[in-house]
Order: C-alpha cells, then sequence, then structure tokens
C-alpha cells in the first residue's frame, strides 16, 4: 500500500487533513526559513511515520524546499515508505561527522521540493548518537539550505532518544491513535516533554475511522 496519500490522492479526507495540520503548524510557526519540527508519539503503531511523511509533502506543495530525516535510528522505515536505499543514512552522518557534507546523505524522493535522509544503519548508541556535538554543523548546513525540516523522531516512552533530540527544533508534534494509544501513556509523554520545556505544537490524532464502511483513516489536529 502506498502511505503517501496526499501525493497519491490530494482529494481524499485524509489528504485535506494533513493540510489542515499543516497550516496549523504553519501558523504556530509563522514559518521562516529554516525551521525545525520533531514529529514523536507515545509508542510505536500509532502512525508517525505515516504523518510525518505525508506532511512533508503537504509542505513541499506549497513550495517550500522540505527535507525530511528519519532519526528513529533505531525502527525508523522512511526508506520503505519512499522506496529507497537506507544505506548512507542519518546514522552514519552523525557517526562521520558529516554535517558540513551532509548534501551527500541526501535522497530524492520524486516529489518536487521534497528530499529526505534516511535511517542508516541501527547504531549500538541511538540516544548518545542524538545528543552528540556532531549533530550542530548538520543543522547549521541544512537549516541554510532548506525552508522546513521535519525529523520522524522515536517514540517516547522508555526511550530517551526523542526527549535529547527536542531541544534542537522548534516545535514538536505528537502522533496518537485512536482505540490505541491509553490515555496514560499519551499524559506521560507530553508531561515528559513539559518538563523539557518543549514546544508542543499539537496533537495528531491518527487512525480515525471515517465511517464504518471506509477503510482509510482520517487525522486530526488539536491544539494543547
Amino acid at each position: 500500500m502506498d502511505e503517501l496519500i496526499v501525493s497519491k490522492n490530494p482529494k481524499c479526507s485524509v489528504a485535506e487533513a494533513i493540510r489542515v495540520i499543516r497550516t496549523n503548524i504553519q501558523f504556530s510557526l509563522k514559518l521562516k526559513k529554516g525551521k525545525m519540527i520533531l514529529v514523536t508519539s507515545s509508542v510505536k503503531g500509532e502512525g508517525k511515520s505515516f504523518v510525518s511523511s505525508n506532511l512533508a509533502v503537504s509542505f513541499a506543495q506549497k513550495n517550500l524546499k522540505v527535507l525530511l530525516v528519519d532519526s528513529d535510528l533505531r525502527l525508523g522505515r522512511l526508506h520503505q515508505i519512499f522506496k529507497a536505499s537506507n544505506k548512507n543514512g542519518f546514522s552514519e552522518l552523525l557517526v562521520n561527522d558529516d554535517g558540513r557534507k551532509y548534501q551527500k546523505y541526501v535522497k530524492d524522493t520524486g516529489i518536487e521540493n521534497l528530499s529526505f535522509i534516511s535511517r542508516g544503519m541501527v547504531p549500538p548508541n541511538p540516544s548518545e548518537l542524538l545528543d552528540s556535538p556532531n549533530i550542530a554543523s548538520f543543522l547549521e548546513q541544512a537549516g541554510n539550505d532548506y525552508d522546513v525540516i521535519l525529523f520522524d523522531g522515536t517514540p517516547i516512552n522508555g526511550l530517551t532518544d526523542s526527549l535529547v533530540f527536542t531541544k534542537y527544533v522548534d516545535k514538536v508534534v505528537v502522533v496518537s491513535a485512536a482505540n490505541y494509544t491509553k490515555m496514560n501513556l499519551l499524559e506521560n509523554t507530553i508531561k515528559s516533554l513539559q518538563n523539557l520545556h518543549v514546544d508542543i505544537a499539537g496533537v495528531v490524532l491518527n487512525k480515525v475511522s471515517i465511517n464504518s464502511s471506509s477503510s482509510y483513516y482520517n487525522d486530526y489536529y488539536t491544539d494543547l
């Protein structure tokens, strides 16, 4: 199944919902060049990669130059969504301290204005790697080259990866799945982010059935 609904079926209700999310984020950010957004969730399986990839497409459709980065160094699957190689990804960029030469890790998506960096190898120390000094040069260089940079991060509960990474981004979007995410886990996620004084753009409620006979899901954006 092709998950890039905004690109493949731009008139469907899911694509429209993604555009609403994009508009809310733009309004929240008052978007300027180099703004960075982290998409995360409480636990795996909530659809954060689906949301981040479609959100990236939606920004690109606004004639913004967009870079989508798979910062889930454990189970990231953006390379599967874009049907691209996972070799030479974000983990290699950080390990090799290649921030100033990051373009050699950037992959084409086939979508105008949108590029991405895959996860790469699974390192033995993902959270330490995401908090290493090596990331500064990448953020500086990429921030000068792109209008929007989206990071598809790890889930919050039980892992520190996305929490340590929040200090590098301007906004955080939390994805939650209807009839799947336990309320206490979502509350813990929000509390963990608030304890770090993170600017939470909002919560996306994902996998909401449009109607009983439909196989599609809808996404809603809610300010906190």
